[in-house]
């Protein structure tokens, strides 16, 4: 019952620590959805440029940050018409480039692993791209589309489908404060959590347990720690690997990342475990789903050479620039509930979220709940006045 109880406090300290970045991270990203239309984001997802992809990985740091509703959007961006290469770049920075997973890496790791985590997820951008325009072909992709275009369900279609955007004109500013504005972003914060939760759950857990129950001296041997070079060239290697066997994925393997670090992985072992989140089995099962077998074997090669080689790039850059934090003092939290600014910062979060919680039940959310987790009724991509937003479905709307 000790263990039991020393794993549930660590899970419960990093709980604690994060709780305020999560809620500060979904309600940007809410934000952000609730102004920018779905046609808009597949009109300027057209091509594969530069220029096209830069756009893809900023519109996908302000989607959603759960790994089944990226893998499902994308998909559905591509049977839109976005261009293939430019909806796995949005996919990429929609699980690795979000706000909340920034946050949460400088609160748990320090923040040169925030900073690692948003310059090596463009070099994953661009080696995919790469890779994509070298050994994608035609046939390949015809297939891929064919198979997209059946409409076989994997995970969060429903999330994926909702395109829950206020409708109608005006800027940024009167269509976000407007009643119907509010809705939506109470609509998608929650939604959002939804998604994400049983991950971020499974992922604290998944940490308390390895933390309090496995030995440092497993994880030191595991990844080499005795021998500094053999762990920096194994450890982008090996990173993905574990990411793939805890099934863990979105930002409910940061956790688990801070335990893998504290343990001796190395600095870009421990992006590419990030990273490596859409290469878990049941993602790569969705790929197959979506796209056919050969396409998933296909996306998971590249996928897994961009996660590799965005981790060294990670690894020697900070290591030459000596932005490399210190092994030795790695540390789990584990204070608990202490009246700090991480106190009174949540306490200001919750409240916040209670209010948009609040308003989505007011609001006919309870509804769009039920069905997030279900394909679309026969294929068909949910619009904003379907879900109560917007003049016709906000109660409150003047």
């Amino acid at each position: 019952m000790h263990a039991i109880g020393h794993a549930l406090f660590i899970t419960g300290s990093m709980t604690w620590e994060i709780t305020w970045a999560l809620i500060l991270g979904f309600t940007l990203s809410a934000v952000v959805q609730a102004v920018v239309r779905r046609e808009t984001v597949v009109r300027l997802l057209g091509d594969d440029r530069p220029r096209t992809l830069a756009l893809a990985a900023g519109l996908g740091a302000s989607s959603s940050s759960c790994s089944y509703a990226a893998v499902a959007l994308a998909r559905s961006l591509f049977r839109k018409g976005a261009d293939f290469t430019a909806a796995m770049a949005f996919e990429i920075a929609s699980t690795n480039l979000v706000i909340e997973l920034g946050v949460i890496l400088a609160l748990l790791m320090g923040w040169q692993f925030t900073a690692a985590e948003f310059v090596g997820g463009p070099i994953m951008i661009v080696v995919l791209a790469v890779l994509f325009r070298v050994f994608l072909r035609e046939r390949l992709l015809r297939g891929a589309r064919e198979q997209a275009e059946r409409g076989v369900a994997g995970s969060m279609e429903g999330h994926a489908a909702m395109d829950m955007s206020v409708q109608g004109e005006g800027g940024f500013l009167r269509r976000l404060l407007s009643r119907a504005g509010l809705t939506s972003v109470s609509h998608i914060f929650v939604m959002e959590w939804a998604a994400i939760l049983r991950d971020l759950v499974a992922g604290l857990l998944i940490a308390g347990a390895i933390a309090a129950w496995v030995p440092d001296t497993f994880w030191h041997t595991f990844f080499l720690a005795g021998h500094p070079l053999a762990a920096k060239l194994i450890g982008p290697l090996i990173g993905p690997v574990v990411a793939v066997a805890t099934f863990v994925c979105s930002i409910g393997n940061v956790p688990l990342a801070v335990v893998l670090w504290k343990g001796g992985i190395s600095f870009g072992g421990v992006i590419a475990f990030i990273y490596a989140d859409l290469l878990i089995l049941p993602i790569l099962n969705i790929y197959r789903k979506y796209y056919g077998p050969r396409m998933a074997g296909f996306l998971l090669a590249t996928f897994f050479a961009a996660i590799a080689v965005a981790g060294y790039v990670v690894e020697f850059l900070f290591g030459g620039l000596g932005l490399v934090p210190d092994q030795a003092v790695a540390r789990l939290p584990e204070e608990g509930v202490r009246w700090n600014y991480t106190t009174w910062l949540n306490i200001a979060f919750l409240l916040l979220a209670a209010s948009l919680v609040i308003r989505f039940l007011r609001t006919g959310g309870g509804a769009m709940l039920r069905t997030m987790g279900r394909a679309p009724e026969n294929g068909a991509e949910h619009g904003h006045g379907e879900h109560a937003h917007g003049a016709h479905g906000d109660p409150h709307h003047g």
